[in-house]
């Protein structure tokens, strides 16, 4: 191998890697368990059954929101949140971050759940019981008002609705909002005012059906669907195909239930230590089930009980989600390089509290990493710069052997051996940096922290693509400029394949959020400056020839 492919080979490593990097967090499986299938224990139960609604059978795969049913809408509105309750069921039907804008030009707060456009996400919970009637997510409620506020200076919002049966069973569904807090506490309150012990069971779910917009160009994607969290397991993905094929069906204690998207999520957590029945649903019209139900509870004539959940709704702050339950924060998903992923957001976090902007805290970051990483580059630098010293002889071999390619490089070695360079000398110390590389590019790509966060002049929001592809341009005159550095191939095809990659790259990078792009942009200015300086440092140095006749 000849060290003028270096260049050519780190950038298709690069590809390659994240290629496998986004296979690995969509498509690897874990190793079956024998928990995942296993039989309903006795004392849980599922959701009730949804009877398919009604529509033409061509169209049945084709989500419509009018096929979800509509009662009464009840508005709740706290200092983070603007939610609608509807009183069939008393399901979450929507769900507005005022703190999170949809655009920076467009000030309309962001809509996590929705029952009126695609895709549906819904939050879903009842009771169950096994004859009788019981407040399902297909029950009425009845509620005192149809808006509540949380006004100043209060920290709590309740928000009550009322179901009885006609043998004299009240169970208040009571929603509980909180001041600064994603997190609402969901009780449901039984009286059992009838004649007989009354046993039910919880059941709490999130309905949801794909996004669809599918998957995006130039890696830029990440997960939509379920996933799970057990102590055994930890973080596991159910995604729709995987609720296509089978249903989950697993009792899992201390854990919770998902579904994800770039940034935000809605997650059920049960109360600690008390088993859950975790299940998965595929409905007719393209939606998905992704719940957990309690052990049941008998509450006796005259006698009270209480079935307890918590519902997070909102982005993934990741010092909020630690704070919540184990592995919350694991939905800010990092992959397969989560143990480096996750210091380097810590330190990215920590220089942004210090400075206040991320990009600059970005721009800091890779200072950081460039100088932990310098004695690496250094030796990297200092082969490819006694290679470049060395083009002339090269040159010169090529000229002699060139039809003969098995002289050429046998003199080639000669010449490296006497030399005493190693053309693979700049290799392993890139190779060993592109882990940290595919790491940051995750964290970067996955904090929501960087959502819509402005950096200087026209970058408005590090989350986006440049709006001028100002930074993608520099970073292809940047990686121009490093080739310039490099020895230059003696092949004439690599020669051309190598002026045509900083463009390629350029209009790759131009589909890239502007904080990655910013990334690599100071990656490659610092570079180029440890370049130059060993560059000409070894252009100064005595070739080895000459070193041994002025020592003679």
């Amino acid at each position: 191998m000849e060290n003028q492919r270096l260049f050519l080979y780190m950038a298709l490593i690069f590809v390659a890697l994240l290629m496998w990097s986004e296979w690995q967090r969509d498509y690897r499986q874990p190793a079956p368990t024998e928990e995942v299938v296993e039989e309903v224990p006795s004392e849980f139960a599922e959701a009730p059954e949804e009877a398919a609604p009604a529509t033409d059978p061509e169209r049945a795969t084709v989500p419509s929101p009018t096929l979800l049913p509509q009662a009464e809408t009840i508005r709740v509105v706290t200092d983070l949140l603007d939610v609608e309750i509807n009183t069939l069921g008393g399901d979450i039907r929507s769900v507005k971050l005022r703190e999170y804008p949809v655009t920076v030009d467009d000030p309309t707060p962001f809509q996590l759940m929705s029952d009126e456009q695609h895709p549906i996400f819904i939050a879903q919970s009842g009771l169950q019981v096994e004859e009788g009637d019981a407040p399902t997510h297909m029950a009425h409620y009845r509620a005192e008002q149809t808006e509540y506020r949380l006004e100043e200076g209060e920290n709590t919002l309740e928000v009550p609705l009322v179901w009885t049966n006609e043998e004299g069973v009240t169970v208040t569904k009571r929603y509980i909002f909180h001041r600064d807090g994603y997190l609402i506490d969901v009780r449901h309150e039984v009286a059992n005012e009838s004649a007989e012990p009354w046993r039910a069971y919880q059941y709490t779910q999130l309905r949801r059906s794909p996004d669809p917009g599918g998957r995006s160009m130039f890696f830029i994607y990440t997960y939509t669907g379920g996933v799970i969290y057990s102590e055994e397991d930890r973080y596991q993905k159910i995604s729709f195909s995987d609720m296509d094929d089978s249903r989950l069906s697993r009792t899992i204690t201390d854990g919770w239930a998902a579904m994800i998207q770039h940034y935000f999520l809605g997650a059920w957590i049960p109360p600690r230590e008390q088993p859950q029945h975790f299940y998965s649903r595929a409905l007719p019209d393209n939606n998905y089930v992704l719940g957990m139900s309690s052990p049941r509870q008998t509450i006796e004539p005259g006698g009270e009980g209480v079935f307890s959940s918590q519902l997070y709704v909102g982005p993934k702050e990741q010092a909020r989600l630690r704070e919540i339950a184990p592995g919350l924060h694991l939905t800010v998903d990092y992959g397969f390089l989560t143990v480096i992923s996750a210091p380097l957001f810590w330190l990215l976090e920590r220089i942004y509290n210090l400075i206040g902007n991320w990009g600059w805290a970005i721009i800091i970051l890779t200072l950081m990493i460039k100088l932990v990483f310098y004695k690496l580059s250094e030796t990297s630098f200092r082969s490819m710069a006694r290679m470049r010293k060395l083009q002339p002889k090269l040159q010169q071999l090529k000229e002699r052997f060139g039809e003969d390619r098995q002289r050429l490089n046998q003199e080639m070695m000669e010449l490296y051996k006497k030399e005493k360079i190693n053309p693979l000398g700049g290799c392993l110390p890139v190779l060993v940096q592109i882990p940290v590389f595919i790491a940051l590019y995750w964290v970067l790509l996955e904090s929501v922290e960087l959502r819509q966060a402005p950096f200087i002049l026209w970058i408005q929001d590090l989350s986006v693509p440049d709006p001028f592809f100002v930074l993608p341009v520099l970073m292809g005159v940047s990686m121009l400029i490093q080739q310039k550095l490099n020895p230059a191939p003696l092949d004439p095809i690599q020669q051309k394949i190598l002026m045509v990659l900083p463009i390629v790259f350029t209009v790759f990078f131009a589909f890239f959020p502007a904080g990655l792009v910013l990334y690599w942009v100071a990656n490659n200015v610092l570079s180029i400056a440890q370049q130059w300086v060993i560059t000409r440092r070894i252009e100064k140095e005595p070739g080895r020839n000459e070193t041994k006749k002025n020592k003679a």
